[in-house]
């Protein structure tokens, strides 16, 4: 039982005192239990999370920062024959222009419909398809494209962009100068789409643009996938720290609960919590009984273990 939890910190200032806050006695016993093993180091700004990074060493996925190829893995989950293309997950979203900056939103506050997401993606399939990309509906968030040129492209995770400026995050290598001008052209399609003069009336975010991420080949996986525990992510990203606090505290009473009952039992255990820089995995080993006893005793800081991711 390998259990992952993404967003388990961040470096954001106000989440130093959130991390004071959650009761986590499950957790805390769980790490006098287990050993710290494999780490993931980064940082805030590495295009891919490091739960992304943990995931598919979990998995036995190769690549680099920002490329690995989630979107054929992704495709295949959603019924797309990948073959031996390179693809990528074309989202769709919205951009919040700003006076000063532009923001990223998240793709799941578009509560898009599938017949929407079909009529905008149709709407954007002449300007890929006539460049030679290929586009693929998959879920009402989650298109996709396939090109040669995504083979190798390294590309900002959605989860890194929400929340910010998406400019700083654009690929600049020379292979995406036509993904660039995509963008550009999409943008100015989307405005004048008659599905958002609709959205908008009804008081729902305009489609406004797209973002490329997880590019690359599908590759096979080695190890079984972890049980991923996402209820952190939403008030993460939205910079909720009380609804944060309080997810942490589902998570604790839950899942946490059910790998510590797991763990005493003498089962085989896995956790990794994953922060903004940073992700820690932690494993039961074969102790003696005066060992397991010393350790039911032990009191480590649950704010000091995720402060260090």
């Amino acid at each position: 039982m390998h259990l992952m939890i993404p967003f388990a910190s961040s470096a954001a200032a106000p989440n130093r005192q959130a991390l004071q806050e959650p009761s986590l006695p499950h957790l805390e016993r769980l790490l006098a239990l287990l050993a710290p093993t494999q780490r993931t180091e980064g940082d805030e700004y590495s295009l891919s999370t490091p739960h992304e990074c943990a995931l598919a060493a979990a998995l036995g996925l190769a690549g680099g920062d920002g490329q690995l190829p989630w979107a054929a893995r992704a495709a295949a989950q959603d019924g797309i024959v990948t073959g031996d293309l390179a693809w990528g997950l074309l989202s769709p979203l919205h951009w919040h222009v700003g006076p000063d900056h532009i923001t990223m939103g998240d793709p799941q506050a578009l509560r898009l419909d599938e017949a929407v997401s079909r009529e905008l993606m149709e709407a954007l399939r002449p300007l890929f398809e006539g460049d030679g990309w290929v586009l693929v509906w998959g879920a009402p968030t989650r298109w996709y494209v396939a090109h040669e040129s995504l083979a190798e492209l390294p590309t900002a995770s959605l989860d890194r962009v929400i929340g910010r400026n998406p400019d700083l995050w654009m690929p600049d290598r020379p292979e995406a100068a036509t993904l660039r001008r995509l963008m550009s052209e999409v943008q100015m399609l989307l405005y004048q789409h008659p599905v958002n003069e609709t959205r908008e009336a009804a008081g729902l975010p305009a489609v406004n643009s797209i973002w490329l991420s997880g590019c690359g080949m599908r590759q096979p996986e080695s190890q079984a996938e972890p049980v991923l525990v996402d209820s952190l992510r939403t008030p993460a990203l939205q910079d909720d720290w009380t609804a944060w606090a309080q997810a942490w505290q589902a998570v604790d009473a839950g899942p946490l609960r059910d790998l510590l009952l797991r763990a005493r039992r003498g089962e085989n255990v896995q956790l990794t919590l994953a922060g903004e820089r940073h992700a820690q995995r932690y494993e039961g080993s074969p102790r003696s009984w005066l060992a397991g006893l010393a350790a039911r005793f032990k009191r480590p800081s649950v704010a000091e273990a995720l402060q260090a991711i």
